[in-house]
């Protein structure tokens, strides 16, 4: 199984990983900030940030889709979970 670290020791199955977004780019977008707010109000918004979240990650988990808030940009992320894939 591979993983990717979010922050906070929050790791996620990059199979269950559904897309990574710049919070500050996909925020603008109305449909982003809706699915954002009623992802909150049904409980499915963890916070692995210690700071200022810079981007969100949607995994499939289960029947849900968890939205994770990362201090990580989404280079950082791609970065890493490329270099897991590598060591494979």
């Amino acid at each position: 199984m591979r993983t990717l670290h979010l922050g906070k020791g929050k790791l996620v199955d990059t199979d269950s990983l559904i897309g990574v977004f710049d919070l500050d780019i996909t925020s603008q977008s109305h449909l982003t900030r809706h699915f954002l707010r009623e992802s909150e109000r049904a409980g499915l918004v963890v916070n692995a940030a210690e700071d200022i979240p810079k981007s969100f990650v949607v995994c499939r988990e289960g029947e849900k889709n968890i939205v994770y808030l990362s201090q990580m940009a989404t280079a950082t992320l791609l970065k890493r979970a490329e270099a897991d894939w590598l060591l494979e």
